[in-house]
């Protein structure tokens, strides 16, 4: 029988420090009773750095500048970056059947897929997107606050179980099987990563910079923040939509509580006021 494996121990003061560290610069709030969690994430981190323990490794991420290399390690080990292709596909749905024939006919639609992680909610977006817009202006922009897999969503390849998500003609039409050391894989083809862009931005810091959309998905991601950090960023997403722009969130997910602009359409969904131009 194999035995089980046996990570470093996190005292109280380490792991008050760490988890300080994460909610400061990601709003990830990790309660007490997460230290297996973050002790486990991080065992291979030590290892590397040869460290002892856990005191050595917060003396030496107190000797770190606050963006440095070490932060950038620390948050992509911690972030939880769990997502599928379609998935919540009510949302795509209405991407489809209500945003699309609504949208202001004279610009480019625009949809951001907020912690976007490994690329699939992009990537579905664009999917749908593509069937139902055909030549019409469209954009997606993903973000996610982890290098790691900013850089996997970039490249679009994944095992080839994620297609099982997928309905089948789109996958015929947008993806490929990988062969000989790409068995086991499939790849989104070039020419729709190439109506996607992923880039590294954090959703605490400043996002003017990515512009205003006519749809956001920010979806499994509040569940991990506290009421204050949740208020804060819903104002600040409410302002980079269009008129008549929709935040969405998951079904797990709702705004109850938050004073906004927003005003409910269905569970889940939300729209600013405003109307498109058509």
């Amino acid at each position: 029988m194999q035995q089980a494996l046996n990570f470093r121990e996190i005292g109280p003061a380490e792991f008050a420090f760490i988890t300080g560290l994460l909610h400061r610069e990601t709003g990830i709030r990790l309660a007490a009773g997460k230290e297996a969690l973050v002790a486990g994430r991080l065992d291979k981190r030590l290892r590397h750095l040869g460290m002892a323990d856990y005191p050595e490794y917060v003396r030496y991420l107190r000797t770190q500048p606050p963006a440095g290399g070490e932060m950038i390690q620390l948050i992509n080990v911690l972030t939880t970056n769990e997502t599928f292709f379609f998935r919540e596909q009510q949302h795509f749905d209405f991407l489809r059947d209500v945003v699309v024939p609504a949208r202001d006919r004279g610009r480019t639609l625009r949809l951001w897929s907020a912690a976007s992680s490994t690329g699939e909610e992009a990537y579905t977006a664009a999917m749908v997107l593509s069937e139902a817009l055909a030549d019409a202006p469209w954009e997606i922009v993903g973000t996610d606050i982890s290098s790691r897999v900013v850089d996997n969503a970039r490249l679009g390849v994944y095992p080839i179980t994620a297609a099982e998500k997928i309905p089948h003609p789109m996958l015929r039409k947008y993806c490929m099987r990988g062969r000989e050391e790409y068995d086991g894989t499939m790849a989104v083809n070039r020419r729709l990563r190439g109506r996607v862009s992923f880039r590294q931005d954090n959703l605490m810091g400043q996002l003017g910079h990515l512009g205003r959309f006519d749809v956001i998905f920010l979806r499994n991601v509040m569940i991990y923040f506290d009421p204050e950090t949740k208020r804060d960023l819903v104002l600040r997403l409410q302002d980079m939509l269009n008129p008549g722009g929709y935040l969405i969130v998951s079904h797990s997910e709702s705004l109850n509580g938050i004073p906004s602009r927003l005003q409910m359409i269905e569970p889940s969904i939300y729209r600013i006021p405003g109307q498109p131009r058509g």
